[in-house]
C-alpha cells in the first residue's frame, strides 16, 4: 500500500480518531507483538500466503523502545527489497507509539528534520499508514513472540 493512496483518508481518519491514533497504533502493536515489553533483539512472523514480517529492536529502555518492522521480497536480481520497512517509537508507560521512518523500494522518509524538529504533517501521514498496515497484519494473523 502506498502513502499516496492513504492521503485521501487523512482527514477522515484523524477526524474519527483525533490524537488517539498513537494509542490505536500501540494497541495494534501489542496484537502483533504480544511480548513487546520483553521481546528479544529480533523476531519474525511467518504466515502462509503472506510476506514474512520481520522485527528488529533498535533501542530498548524502560521509557522508550524503538523497533523496525518490515516486509521484504526477493527481486529477480536476488536483492531483498523493503516493502515497507518502518521505524516506530514506543512509549510503554504512556501506551503510545508513533512512526519515525518509512522506506520502500522507491522512497525513504523520516519525520526528523535536519533542524532537529519533527515534520508533523509527514508524521500524521506515516501514523495513518502504520495504523492501517498493523490492522492488515492483525487480520492476516501475524504475531511475533519471544522464542521459548
Amino acid at each position: 500500500m502506498q502513502l499516496d493512496k492513504l492521503k485521501w483518508g487523512l482527514k477522515l481518519i484523524t477526524k474519527n480518531t483525533g490524537s488517539d491514533i498513537n494509542t490505536h497504533i500501540y494497541r495494534k502493536l501489542l496484537k502483533v507483538i504480544p511480548d513487546l515489553h520483553t521481546i528479544e533483539e529480533y523476531g519474525k512472523s511467518v504466515v502462509p500466503g503472506f510476506m514474512d514480517l520481520n522485527l528488529d529492536v533498535l533501542q530498548y529502555t524502560p521509557e522508550k523502545i524503538i523497533i523496525a518492522l518490515s516486509h521484504y521480497y526477493k527481486h529477480p536480481s536476488g536483492d531483498m527489497i523493503a516493502d515497507p520497512d518502518m521505524e516506530i517509537a514506543i512509549y510503554p508507560d504512556r501506551e503510545y507509539a508513533e512512526a519515525l521512518t518509512y522506506q520502500d523500494s522507491f522512497t525513504y522518509q523520516s519525520v526528523m528534520l535536519d533542524s532537529g524538529g519533527i515534520n508533523a504533517k509527514l508524521q500524521r501521514e506515516l501514523n495513518i499508514f502504520l495504523s492501517q498496515w498493523l490492522a492488515n497484519l492483525v487480520e492476516q494473523g501475524h504475531q511475533i513472540t519471544n522464542k521459548e
